[in-house]
């Protein structure tokens, strides 16, 4: 602007001569020339380790088409893919080699085959160990063909291997003690629906991984007393999930909570710190287990625990979280599902908010709270960030205009079948200044129009009602991560839209497929409210 055209023209020549070319070669009618680009790669200037860097942020399919542009592009494809997922059926194995000797840096590994087809074998799993030398993770999805003899050799050859998932296979206790036994790196085991450990099975013990071993998840299995060694032994357990499985787990806590105890008072006689490191236990995850308050009284024995879930265990009543609030004062985030026994109330909310002020997340569904102790959390949680109230018929406005004058810190809220109306949603307007993301979901006494005025009053707000979509991104992005990643996995309900099906479907076809569904929905009200809610904000999901 202001500049005459031959001072353009000028500075057009400079910059021509500075990279060695001349504008007229550089530019034609339809931007660029055929010479240059033909005669010149700039692609050839990014150094091989930026290459890499960048390939990291593709996606499967876009890195696998841009393997194919150069033999380079090929080669640093190969040597800096870390994680790889196969189809694991018994017609791979003639291509493992080839496969393996293409992406030789592997150290996440993902074995899955269907029901209907035939999986991987012992030979072609000791194959992998021995082309994968440096695996680190592996998690294998019906592999049905694997059995004790193949995971014995595959331990034998994986020293460094630190994560192991496995779920509907049919190998052992032997193969679990061996992968235990061998792999004295192992950090985190997770074992759902192991068909091959029966009554009268040997006792799965956490051989040379007692000291490494951080997080244990059992999920869905029969025989899940078989544990037992291998949950006490783990000397630095810090994460236990337990879901859905049969037998009185009531002894196991008990041992946990005895052998935590004794580490303390072995101490104490010391002359040690009392409250040191050997207390490692951080979360406890029991769901659908037949776990009494004898069992919540003995965990809270671990004095560290910060996280607590309490889902769908009927015999778990006020008394038992009472005694956990009491001596676990450095809880941050509590999951309580009361399946609507009415065991869990009042009595163990107010307990929870006299003594866990650190509380920063809580979740209550088929707990029928009141205004006291939701009012006491509002008063004594001054850190309380997320707020999930499910399926109570006891929470009404009077308990959500106190959470929106009391809860400054409070950042996303859900709300889901309680009896609240207009007034609420208005206190809302004008409380909880911290407050970023909202959703409601069967509360028929909110209007469409009180939504559209929260909205208008605070425009920065996320707000997410099944009555009238206002923004419908409000589900994908309620947290940083998600409530499978430290151990929860629901079954998907018939018909309900999953992640990518959301994202091509337009807000209308969802309330519809809501609307339709609504009933099934209903019987997992977490799964629906806080898919992608995490411990805290601060962790990540290594799971595999």
């Amino acid at each position: 602007m202001g500049q005459s055209p031959s001072a353009a023209l000028d500075r057009e020549n400079s910059f021509s001569d500075r990279f060695g070319f001349f504008s007229s070669s550089f530019v034609s009618s339809d931007g660029f020339s055929d010479e240059f680009v033909g005669n010149r790669d700039f692609t050839a200037e990014i150094p091989d380790d930026c290459l890499a860097h960048v390939f990291q942020f593709l996606g499967p399919g876009d890195r696998n088409r841009c393997s194919l542009v150069c033999k380079r592009w090929l080669c640093v494809d190969g040597w800096s893919r870390h994680r790889f997922s196969l189809n694991a059926q018994s017609e791979i194995v003639a291509s493992l080699p080839s496969l393996f000797t293409r992406f030789d840096s592997v150290t996440k590994l993902t074995l899955r085959c269907s029901r209907k087809s035939i999986s991987l074998n012992d030979d072609a799993l000791v194959m992998i160990s021995t082309l994968c030398r440096n695996l680190e993770r592996l998690k294998l999805r019906g592999c049905r063909e694997i059995s004790d003899k193949g995971m014995l050799a595959f331990a034998q050859n994986s020293k460094y291997l630190r994560k192991f998932s496995c779920g509907s296979c049919m190998f052992g206790a032997r193969a679990l003690n061996a992968v235990l036994d061998y792999c004295t790196n192992l950090e985190e085991l997770s074992v759902k629906r192991l068909r091959g450990i029966h009554d009268g099975a040997e006792a799965i013990g956490p051989g040379a991984a007692a000291s490494s071993l951080k997080t244990i998840c059992l999920k869905e299995l029969v025989n899940g007393q078989s544990f037992e060694p291998l949950v006490v032994g783990a000397k630095n357990l810090k994460a236990l999930k337990i879901i859905h499985c049969l037998g009185d787990w009531d002894r196991v806590l008990e041992l946990i909570g005895n052998r935590n105890r004794s580490q303390k008072e072995n101490l104490y006689l010391n002359n040690y710190d009392s409250n040191g490191s050997n207390d490692h236990l951080m979360e406890i995850h029991l769901e659908r287990l037949q776990v009494s308050d004898a069992g919540l009284s003995a965990i809270s024995k671990c004095t560290k625990i910060q996280s607590l879930h309490i889902l769908k265990s009927p015999e778990c009543s006020n008394y038992g979280l009472v005694c956990v609030a009491e001596h676990c004062k450095l809880l941050k985030k509590l999951h309580v599902d009361g399946w609507r026994t009415n065991r869990i109330g009042d009595e163990g909310l107010a307990a929870v908010a006299k003594h866990c002020p650190n509380l920063e997340e809580l979740v209550l569904v088929g707990v029928n709270a009141t205004y006291l102790s939701l009012e006491a959390i509002a008063s004594n949680c001054s850190k309380l960030e997320r707020l999930a109230l499910c399926g109570s018929g006891t929470i009404g406005n009077a308990e959500i205009v106190c959470i929106a004058a009391k809860c400054m810190a409070l950042k996303k809220l859900c709300i889901k079948g309680c009896p609240i109306s207009d007034i609420a949603i208005e206190a809302l307007g004008s409380g909880c200044p911290s407050l970023t993301k909202i959703k409601l979901r069967k509360c028929r006494g909110v209007s469409c129009e009180a939504g559209e005025w929260l909205r208008e009053q605070r425009g920065s707000l996320v707000i997410n009602m099944d009555t009238c979509e206002i923004d419908g991104g409000f589900e994908a992005s309620v947290s940083n991560g998600g409530i499978h990643e430290v151990g929860l996995d629901y079954p998907q309900v018939v018909g309900q839209v999953t992640a990518g099906d959301a994202s091509t479907s337009s807000n209308g076809g969802l309330a519809l497929l809501r609307s339709k569904f609504g009933l099934l929905a209903s019987r997992n009200l977490v799964a629906c409210t806080f898919r992608r809610w995490t411990y805290g904000d601060d962790t990540s999901n290594s799971n595999l």
